[in-house]
């Protein structure tokens, strides 16, 4: 045989021989355990950090309601100060009230 029509001939065998390992290589049961592989290293963490945010959505979430109860009790104190000047106009009064009963008495 000539060198070069053996060239050729060693080209078709290494190329379907490579194709042939493409196609083992990427076959879909192969893909299919790889996938359970990654997911099977990867599952645990993501529960982890799965668990976590739960945690800390938790926590914001008391935060949250801690923060709104502080808001609306100073809200609500911001509200009565109408009251708290009608107290203290009724406690002046008072106080010159009793002034005028000493100065009566005395």
């Amino acid at each position: 045989m000539e060198e070069p029509e053996m060239q050729l001939k060693v080209k078709k065998v290494t190329d379907k021989f490579t194709e042939s390992m493409y196609v083992l290589a990427n076959e879909p049961s192969v893909a299919l355990y790889r996938l359970q592989e990654h997911v099977r290293r990867s599952l645990p963490e993501l529960a982890q950090h799965k668990s976590d945010m739960q945690s800390w959505e938790e926590q914001s979430q008391g935060a949250i309601y801690t923060v709104e109860y502080a808001c609306s009790a100073i809200k609500n104190m911001t509200d009565s100060s109408v009251y708290f000047k009608s107290i203290d106009s009724l406690l002046k009064h008072a106080i010159a009230m009793k002034e005028q009963l000493n100065a009566a008495q005395g």
